[in-house]
């Protein structure tokens, strides 16, 4: 039984996948496995795959008919062994001391949840790179040569995800600034396998990491907050997010506001509601808002609008908790009623 059980889902990226396996590879920390779930990709991604399990005996494959990133990581999770879960997409790559530090981390404070982050220089260099006309095939990231301590790495131990967890804006003067959880990308966080075993990720809908996320965050887990950037994110300039249509991006939102204010509803203390409500969902919720002023015909403004009705009739707009959010929670109503009127 491995240390870590680090799931890949692959689709379409024969372009990456060795960079990103690579990295795995070149770990410094032994102790693995890497689950690398081939979402019935239709490019040379199964061989490349196949060629690394022919090398090293920790990379196991999945084959499985597409279902998209969900389905892949769900997959993934059914076979995991690992006392620990690492998410990595394949058209990125880690930190050759990624697995050393979050492990150790883990292990010494007794954590369910280790975060670290994402390099944010080289997100924005590949951008800039890629609007110049520039290749970003080969640009290797500064930081993959540094090394790191592990006496000298400094953290911060929480049992209170909610007081550290956000997808708000980040003040420069909020005094928890760096230690803050950005964002719920699930790629940067190392999780104790028992604590998300039991969790699937939604099938079939975008930015299917936030209800995971607020789902495992309502289970109180302990976090080591070490923000170090030990991932490396590649912009995905023609990818699924950028090409979808505004009304599938806005019923996916919907589809994950609704599901984790199911949870909340039925499961939360006041201050885990209080604190999601706030750092959480009007955010998303403003998100999917958004995605209505982009809908150019009747068919989809009325499925928008039967989608805020639903979230009204459960409740998930009720009791806005800022000024931003009293602001949104008007604007939907008025989206409502107006388009309700025209119609008629």
């Amino acid at each position: 039984m491995p240390a870590i059980s680090i799931i890949i889902p692959v689709y379409n990226v024969e372009k990456y996948l060795r960079r990103c396996l690579d990295s795995v590879l070149n770990q410094t920390f032994a102790d693995w496995e890497a689950i690398c779930v081939n979402d019935g990709s239709p490019d040379n991604s199964a061989a490349i795959l196949d060629e690394y399990a022919a090398r090293d005996s920790r990379f196991k494959i999945v084959t499985k008919e597409n279902g998209g990133l969900s389905d892949a990581r769900n997959a993934g999770m059914r076979i995991a062994s690992g006392d620990f879960i690492l998410y990595l997409d394949s058209d990125d790559f880690i930190h050759p001391q990624t697995m050393e530090i979050a492990y150790f981390l883990a292990t010494r404070d007794g954590s369910d949840i280790v975060s670290f982050t994402y390099d944010r220089i080289y997100r924005p260099q590949l951008m800039v790179r890629h609007k110049l006309g520039l290749s970003t095939d080969d640009v290797v990231p500064g930081r993959m040569a540094k090394r790191y301590n592990l006496a000298n790495i400094k953290t911060l131990v929480t049992d209170d995800v909610y007081a550290y967890a956000t997808e708000r804006a980040h003040n420069a003067f909020n005094p928890k600034r760096k230690w803050l959880i950005k964002h719920c990308q699930v790629w940067k966080n190392l999780y104790r396998r028992e604590l998300i075993a039991d969790t699937p990720f939604i099938k079939g809908i975008l930015f299917e990491d936030f209800p995971w996320w607020s789902a495992v965050m309502l289970k109180n887990p302990r976090v080591t907050i070490a923000p170090l950037p030990l991932y490396f994110y590649i912009p995905n300039f023609g990818g699924i997010v950028l090409s979808a249509k505004q009304l599938r991006i806005l019923h996916s939102l919907c589809d994950g506001i609704a599901d984790a204010y199911a949870r909340y509803r039925d499961n939360a203390t006041a201050y885990q509601m209080d604190k999601w409500s706030r750092n959480f969902k009007w955010y998303f919720i403003k998100w999917a808002f958004k995605k209505t002023k982009y809908l150019d015909n009747r068919a989809d403004t009325d499925a928008a609008i039967a989608r805020f009705r639903e979230l009204e009739k459960m409740g998930a707009l009720d009791t806005p908790p800022t000024r931003m959010a009293r602001r949104l929670r008007c604007k939907i109503c008025r989206f409502i009623k107006t388009c309700k009127n025209e119609k008629n």
